[in-house]
C-alpha cells in the first residue's frame, strides 16, 4: 500500500534563496519557490543567515529532490529539471508527502463510528446547497466502503470542521491564493484535529473551470479520517488536483486499501448513509435479487441500492453499496452482464446502460439500450447474460428474449423468441441471470434455478438467498 497513515507535518514558510552557483541556468524565483515547497512537503531544513537569506545545504536540497521525484513517479535526477518545477506548480492539497508524527503522534484514527462535520461559513462561489450537496456526497464516498457513518450538525462543536478562509486563518498554515494550496486538513483528534480549511481565494466550481468543490472534499475528508497522501496517480489521495469527472469518480483501489486498514471494511447488515433505506437481509427466504453478473472471479447479486459480492468458490459474501463502484451509477439495477476478456461489466436501468472497464465506470455512458437495437417499444431490460462459448449475449425482456452478437456488435435476425420455448423449465419472466462453468443461473424471485447450456435443462433448483451462503 502506499500510504503515509499519517498525514499532518509543520509547513515551514521561507523567504530568500540559497546561492544561485547550485542552479545557474534557474531563475532566482525557482530555486526560492522549489526550497519552499521542499520544505512544506518534504521536511527541507533552512537556515537563516545573518544576511536574512536562507541557506540549504546542496546534498540535502538535492535528497530532497529525489525524494519528490521518486513521490511522484518522475525520472530521479536530484536536479531541479523541467518535469520536477512543472510539478511543483501544479495545485495541490497543503499537507505535506512526508510522515510526521510532531502534533499527532501515534497513528491517529476516530475511535468511534459516527463522526459529526459542520460547515462553519458557505463559499459565495456556489450555493449553499450545492455546497451542502458537494460535501454530503464526499462524506458517503467513504461512508460506503468503511464501518464509519457521518451526520452534519448546525450548531455547537463538530468533529470536523469545516472553512472556508484566506491566506492567514489561525492555524499557522496559511494558504497562498488562487490554484496553489487548495486546502488542507488535519488529522484526527482534539481541537483542530480533523478540521478541514478550503483556500476562499479560489473559483470553486461544481465542474472543471476551476477546482471540484466535491473532488477536493473527497481528498481532504481522507486526510480527516487520518489518511496520508498516496503515490498512486489514479488515488484520490494523490496530492496533485487532478480534474475527474464526477459522473465517473470512484476511489481507488489503493484509496480502499488505505481507509479500509485504518478502519475495516462496511459491517455486513451496516445502515446505510440514507436513513429511509435499510440494507436488504440476506438470508430473506423470500430474497429476490435485481440483476446479478460475474465480474472476474467474483459474482455481484444486485439489489436496491446495494450489491452482494463473493468469490464464486465460496459461501461467504460482503455487502457495499452501488455508490462504491461511481457515485453516479443508478441504485436499482434492472440487468449486468460481463464479458470477462474484455473486462467490461455493463449496468442497465431502464432505457439506459453503463459501461465499466475493470470496475471503473466509462466516459460518455449512459447511453440508450436502443443504440443496441432495440426496437422503441422495449422500455428496459429485466436480465442480461454473455455466454463466452459462442460469444453472444441474451437479453430478457417480459417473457420473450433477444440476442446480441458482441463480435459483429448487432442484434442477430429472428428476435425476440419466447423464453419458455428455448430454455425449457424456465420462465415466463425472468429477474436475473448469470453464466458460470457451462452453466446459466435464473432467478425469478425467491428461486433459483441451475440451467444446463449443452444439455438445455433445468438440473437443480433452489432458494435465491442460498447462493449468499444462507
Amino acid at each position: 500500500m502506499k500510504f503515509l497513515l499519517l498525514i499532518l507535518a509543520l509547513q515551514v514558510t521561507a523567504s530568500g534563496t540559497a546561492p544561485l552557483t547550485n542552479y545557474p541556468s534557474l531563475e532566482e524565483n525557482d530555486v526560492a519557490f522549489a526550497q519552499r515547497y521542499l520544505a512544506n512537503f518534504y521536511g527541507l531544513e533552512m537556515e537563516t543567515t545573518p544576511m536574512t537569506k536562507m541557506k540549504v545545504n546542496r546534498n540535502t536540497m538535492e535528497n530532497k529532490i529525489q525524494e519528490m521525484q521518486k513521490f511522484f513517479g518522475l525520472k530521479v535526477t536530484g536536479q531541479l529539471d523541467t518535469s520536477t518545477l512543472d510539478m511543483m506548480h501544479r495545485p495541490r492539497c497543503g499537507v505535506p508527502d512526508v510522515e510526521n508524527y510532531q502534533l499527532f503522534p501515534g497513528r491517529p484514527v476516530w475511535k468511534k463510528r459516527l463522526i459529526t462535520y459542520r460547515i462553519n461559513n458557505y463559499t459565495p462561489d456556489l450555493k449553499p446547497e450545492d455546497v451542502d450537496d458537494a460535501f454530503q456526497k464526499a462524506f458517503q464516498v467513504w461512508s460506503d466502503v468503511t464501518p464509519l457513518k457521518f451526520r452534519q450538525i448546525h450548531e455547537n462543536e463538530a468533529d470536523i470542521m469545516i472553512q472556508f478562509a484566506l491566506r492567514e486563518h489561525r492555524d499557522a498554515y496559511p494558504f497562498d491564493g488562487p490554484w496553489g494550496i487548495l486546502a488542507h486538513a488535519f488529522a484526527p483528534g482534539a481541537g483542530l484535529g480533523g478540521d478541514a480549511h478550503f483556500d476562499e481565494a479560489e473559483t470553486w466550481t461544481k465542474g472543471r473551470k476551476g477546482p471540484n468543490l466535491f473532488l477536493v472534499a473527497v481528498h481532504e475528508i481522507g486526510h480527516s479520517l487520518g489518511l496520508g497522501h498516496s503515490s498512486d496517480t489514479s488515488a484520490i489521495m494523490f496530492p496533485s488536483y487532478r480534474h475527474i469527472d464526477y459522473k465517473i469518480f470512484h476511489l481507488s483501489a489503493d484509496d480502499i486499501h488505505g481507509i479500509q486498514s485504518l478502519y475495516g471494511r462496511p459491517e455486513k447488515h451496516q445502515v446505510p448513509s440514507n436513513p429511509s433505506s435499510t440494507n436488504p437481509a440476506a438470508c430473506d427466504p423470500n430474497m429476490s435479487f435485481d440483476a446479478v453478473t460475474t465480474v472476474g472471479d467474483k459474482i455481484f447479486f444486485f439489489k436496491d441500492r446495494f450489491f452482494w459480492w463473493k468469490l464464486a468458490e465460496s459461501p461467504k459474501s460482503s455487502i457495499t453499496s452501488i455508490s462504491s463502484l461511481g457515485p453516479n451509477l443508478p441504485s436499482h439495477i434492472q440487468a449486468a452482464y460481463e464479458i470477462a476478456d474484455r473486462s467490461h461489466v455493463f449496468l442497465f436501468k431502464d432505457d439506459k446502460y453503463w459501461l465499466m472497464n475493470n470496475l471503473k465506470p466509462q466516459l460518455n455512458y449512459p447511453k440508450s439500450i436502443h443504440s443496441l437495437g432495440f426496437p422503441s417499444s422495449v422500455k428496459k431490460i429485466d436480465a442480461a447474460v454473455f455466454n463466452p462459448l459462442f460469444y453472444k449475449t441474451y437479453f430478457f425482456v417480459g417473457n420473450k428474449f433477444w440476442r446480441y452478437d458482441e463480435r459483429r456488435q448487432f442484434m442477430d435476425p429472428g428476435y425476440p423468441k419466447l423464453i419458455t420455448t428455448y430454455f425449457p423449465g424456465i420462465g415466463p419472466k425472468i429477474d436475473a441471470v448469470f453464466y458460470y462453468n457451462r452453466h446459466y443461473y435464473f432467478f425469478q424471485g425467491s428461486k433459483l434455478r441451475k440451467y444446463h447450456v449443452l444439455a438445455q435443462r433445468v438440473i437443480e433448483s433452489l432458494k435465491s438467498s442460498t447462493v449468499l451462503g444462507c
